[in-house]
C-alpha cells in the first residue's frame, strides 16, 4: 500500500516535502516515482528513482528544484519541492513498479497511492 502525505497550499517560491509511506515497495528492487495531475486524465511523471538506486530522473520542468529521496530503512519515498511555481499545482501520486526500464509512462506502474493535493498561488 502506498499512502501520500505532506500536500498543502503554499505561496510561489515556497517549499513542500511530500512523503509516501511505502512499506514493502522501497527496497531497491522497485522503481518508484512521483506523478502529478492538474487537469485532464493523464498523469505527468515528475521524478523517479530506478531499481538499484543508480538512476534518478526528473521532468525538465522540475530539474534543479525537486529532489526524490528513498529511505528503505524507514519505508518512505519523499519528494522535496523547492522554489514552487503555480504550474506545480496538482494532485501528486506515488507509484511503484518492478520494471527495470521504468520511465515516466503511467502504464509501467502497477501500484499507486490515492494522491495528495498541492496548491501553489
Amino acid at each position: 500500500q502506498l499512502v501520500e502525505s505532506g500536500g498543502g497550499s503554499v505561496q510561489a517560491g515556497g517549499s513542500l516535502r511530500l512523503s509516501c509511506a511505502a512499506s514493502g515497495y522501497t527496497a531497491a528492487s522497485f522503481c518508484m516515482a512521483w506523478f502529478r495531475r492538474d487537469s485532464g486524465d493523464e498523469r505527468e511523471g515528475v521524478a523517479l528513482i530506478g531499481v538499484g538506486d543508480g538512476r534518478r530522473e526528473y521532468a525538465d520542468s522540475v530539474k534543479g528544484r525537486f529532489t526524490i529521496i528513498r529511505d528503505s530503512t524507514k519505508g518512505t519515498l519523499d519528494l522535496q519541492m523547492n522554489t514552487l511555481k503555480p504550474e506545480d499545482t496538482g494532485t501528486y501520486y506515488c507509484a511503484a513498479t518492478k520494471w527495470v526500464g521504468c520511465s515516466f509512462q503511467e502504464r509501467e506502474y502497477n501500484h499507486w497511492g490515492q494522491g495528495t493535493q498541492v496548491t501553489v498561488s
